[in-house]
């Protein structure tokens, strides 16, 4: 009878293991097979043409988490079934979509389209004195001094016209310049990011453009003008 009990008892608890190991199975397999690997592409129209859409914000708005797309509209992220993600960009309209529930495999790809975001301002007009009338008024007070008549005078001379033509950097650059400027440093530093960026030192071309200048007189002719 010991020896039957013994045998129940044996058996009882092998059932129980394997029911708890089944379950602990299911529970961590569970997670696993609902997480999927979302990639796809960012377009928009411009132009006539598709073009892709660089460093924009691709994240999931209800977990606070996301990533943003490379210099060629590309992006990959790890989401859930069901998850809702949004795209945003400067100057495109935000789309938000949700990966669907009925996936069967762990892959799942996009090309998304995005439009072009137009916001049209009310006119506003800014005057720097109350009205017109007080324009006028200070206007006709003005005393123009003769040193404002001959800085003005320099300031449209033919000589500094034209040497301004020939070297650049007399002139200061303009807020679009230098916006143009900020903004190509940037998407530099994010192409070549966690590497070295490449130097014109070691570019064949850059030494063939050298060897011509070079044979041009372009150095020579510097160095006259410099003397």
């Amino acid at each position: 009878m010991k020896h039957y009990l013994a045998i129940l008892f044996f058996i009882a608890c092998s059932v129980a293991a394997g029911a708890q190991q089944d379950n602990t199975a299911s529970t961590a397999e569970k997670p696993k097979s609902l997480l999927i690997q979302f990639s796809g592409m960012l377009l928009t129209e411009e132009g006539g043409r598709l073009r892709p859409v660089p460093y924009a914000t691709v994240y999931l708005p209800n977990k606070n988490r996301g990533t943003y797309s490379d210099y060629r509209g590309f992006f990959t992220l790890v989401v859930e079934k069901g998850d809702k993600v949004r795209f945003t960009c400067i100057g495109l309209e935000s789309v938000t979509i949700t990966v669907p529930d009925t996936l069967t495999q762990d892959q799942y790809s996009v090309v998304q389209l995005m439009t072009q975001d137009t916001i049209n301002l009310p006119e506003t007009v800014i005057f720097p004195w109350p009205s017109k009338e007080h324009f006028k008024i200070e206007f006709l007070k003005m005393d123009v001094t003769p040193e404002l008549q001959r800085r003005a005078a320099e300031n449209l001379a033919n000589e500094y016209l034209s040497e301004a033509r020939k070297n650049p950097d007399i002139v200061p650059y303009g807020g679009r310049e230098s916006a143009n400027f900020y903004l190509r440093q940037q998407a530099r530093e994010y192409v070549y990011i966690g590497q070295t960026p490449p130097m014109n030192i070691f570019s064949p071309l850059a030494w063939g453009q050298f060897f011509k200048a070079w044979k041009d007189g372009k150095f020579k002719k510097q160095k006259k003008e410099d003397d």
